[in-house]
């Protein structure tokens, strides 16, 4: 059974840091694009960050130079090292795998992701 499993969110103050994981089981994740995406309440589900195969990165632009993805394949792991954070960053956090993913980018659609993880939440507060 393939899984994705994300951990380390939590409650923080505007300014702090939280580091996501994404643990994968199931299958070997080394040649997919991993994606985070975050879904706030009543909004839909939007691109963070991802990283490809080789590790280029992406970021949206409301995250970039805050957030770092990276990923681990010898343990089958992704991450999202998340810096000054804000208010505006609090919603349900997801890692995503993309298994058609380009080597040199990073898909920013959801629909091109096949595996998603159940989410966990990040809450900033004021």
């Amino acid at each position: 059974q393939v899984q994705l499993v994300e951990s380390g969110g939590g409650l923080v103050q505007a300014g702090g840091s939280l580091r996501l994981s994404c643990a994968a089981s199931g299958r070997t994740f080394s040649d997919d694009t991993m994606g985070w995406f975050r879904q706030a309440p009543g909004k839909e589900r939007e691109f963070v960050a991802g990283i490809s195969r080789n590790s280029i990165t992406d970021y949206a632009d409301s995250v970039k130079g805050r957030f770092t993805a990276s990923r681990d394949n010898a343990k089958n792991s992704v991450y999202l090292q998340m810096n000054s954070l804000k208010p505006e960053d609090t919603a349900v956090y997801y890692c995503a795998a993309d298994r058609r993913g380009s080597m040199w980018s990073v898909s920013r659609e959801t629909y091109k992701y096949s595996y998603w993880g159940q989410g966990t939440q990040v809450t900033v507060s004021s």
